[in-house]
């Protein structure tokens, strides 16, 4: 993955101004929620007792939705029927923020998918719509639909679910005028004859559909990746994206593939699975993000989606927050300045997590830090240091100091496991970083009072508390450049 730290700020703030148009198969899927306590007496099968119902956009509604969720502001156009079921799916995406460009079919029901579930297992589904292609005059208007929306757009997504929206005529209509415009066009394919999505920029089979496109056997994924190298050539791709299940996803470019490998988790529902790996796909597209970055994003993103049962879209924040233990995992995405220090501080918050602050020079790290740093961490599941700037340490220390530099003392500092986020700050005190991040405990160590730690006040009057841990007797940075300058000089070889 690109730098962490930079994905982390593109997905927070460059998301939110992007704009992404959804063209294909719309759906309303409804679920009954119910308990099985019994088999019926009429027939051998479960009896649900339903406890309540809700409803949400389905199929390319559900790219939607998870584009807005995502930060994005999303656009949708499609079919639907002039019914009931048209109203409430109308009123769920637009009460989601989601501009609708909704094409009316008087001949056509809404497709609509009913799921009845007992407890977390989906026991049947029930789907009303009808089969068929719509008069020319009803594409006339939904391709009018879709061109009017392209302008502006960052990324065009085509949902095809196989319900007659995405005829070869819409896609190639749509993929070349943004080509024209220089806006890639992500697809999310049903039909097993990829020529129809000539020219996008990729195509997102799941290994099945890859199958069926390639006329090969599901289970010999060599050949498979093989034969999507091969439709990137002739059918005018940058890439291909796979979603190979338990396998990961595949990213094939002519001559190279990347496979990011799938997390284990428990599943128990793959339902809008695809639409997550497409809308961040389309997001990490617009945002000029390398492919093999939005595939990594991707996955995690799938991951989240598929240990829930419906098609329930990701959240921003739930992606930042499977994202912070990648964080751990490398030293430099620890120093952070304040900005993205407060991402952080936020998403932590919102998972109920301690958050302790301790500050210093931390200039020749030696056990008395350590054993400081240790114990503070023990007070929460978060940590923040705050490290004095080289201008602050001279200010405090005289002009000798700092021995290590600020750059190098916040590197050593992110590489102790204790330690969650590293700044950076110039002020003689960090009480500006104190009121701005709002630690539920701060901590220093030595011959400090509560009253005497630097922003004890300010901490009370939002509930946080101040630890004094004791400091190891004979370890300080000064006794350590004393015994340097006693060192005799090394000798010659």
């Amino acid at each position: 993955m690109e730098q962490l730290q930079n994905v982390i700020r593109t997905v927070e703030h460059d998301w939110a101004s992007k704009s992404i148009l959804v063209l294909g198969d719309l759906m309303l899927d409804k679920y009954i929620w119910g308990e099985v306590a019994r088999i019926s007496p009429e027939a051998p099968v479960p009896v649900v007792l339903a406890k309540h119902e809700t409803q949400q956009p389905g199929g390319a509604a559900n790219v939607a939705m998870n584009l807005a969720r995502l930060g994005a502001r999303a656009r949708v156009v499609g079919f639907t029927g002039s019914d009931q079921n048209a109203s409430h799916l109308a009123d769920c995406i637009r009460s989601n923020g989601i501009e609708a460009g909704l094409v009316v079919c008087n001949d056509f029901p809404t497709i609509t998918k009913l799921r009845i579930l007992g407890g977390r297992q989906q026991m049947l589904r029930l789907d009303t719509e009808r089969n068929g292609l719509r008069a020319d005059s009803d594409y006339d208007r939904l391709i009018e639909t879709a061109l009017a929306l392209l302008s502006g757009c960052d990324a065009i997504v085509l949902s095809d679910y196989a319900k007659g929206v995405l005829t070869p005529r819409v896609c190639q209509t749509i993929i070349q005028a943004a080509r024209k415009l220089d806006i890639p066009v992500l697809v999310d394919p049903k039909s097993a004859d990829f020529s129809v999505y000539r020219g996008a920029t990729t195509i997102c089979p799941n290994l099945m559909e890859l199958a069926k496109a390639a006329q090969l056997d599901s289970r010999d994924l060599n050949a498979l990746l093989q034969a999507a190298e091969t439709f990137v050539t002739e059918l005018d791709l940058r890439f291909l994206i796979a979603t190979l299940s338990e396998k990961g996803i595949a990213l094939v470019r002519q001559g190279s593939r990347f496979i990011a490998p799938a997390e284990a988790r428990q599943v128990f529902d793959v339902s809008g699975a695809g639409d997550t790996v497409i809308a961040v796909m389309a997001l990490c597209l617009a945002c000029g993000l390398a492919p093999e970055t939005g595939v990594q994003l991707a996955n995690i993103a799938a991951g989240i989606v598929v240990g829930r049962v419906g098609t329930v879209p990701v959240e921003r924040h739930e992606l930042m927050a499977a994202l912070t233990p990648e964080i751990a995992l490398h030293a430099k995405e620890k120093v952070v300045d304040l900005p993205d220090l407060l991402i952080r501080v936020g998403l932590w918050k919102r998972k109920d997590e301690t958050v302790v602050f301790t500050n210093g020079c931390f200039d020749l790290l030696h056990v008395g830090h350590i054993t400081v740093l240790e114990q503070a961490r023990s007070f929460g599941q978060r940590l923040i240091v705050a490290v004095n700037s080289d201008a602050s340490v001279r200010g405090l220390k005289g002009p000798g100091r700092p021995i290590v530099s600020e750059s190098e003392r916040a590197r050593v500092l992110a590489a102790l496991a204790a330690v969650d986020a590293v700044v950076i700050f110039d002020q003689p005190t960090p009480i500006d970083l104190i009121t701005a991040i709002q630690p539920d405990i701060l901590v220093k160590g030595g011959d400090y009072t509560n009253e005497t730690v630097v922003g004890a006040k300010e901490a009370a009057a939002w509930g946080g508390q101040v630890r004094i841990v004791p400091t190891v007797d004979g370890f300080s940075t000064t006794s350590l450049i004393q015994k340097g300058q006693l060192q005799p000089e090394p000798r010659g070889v």
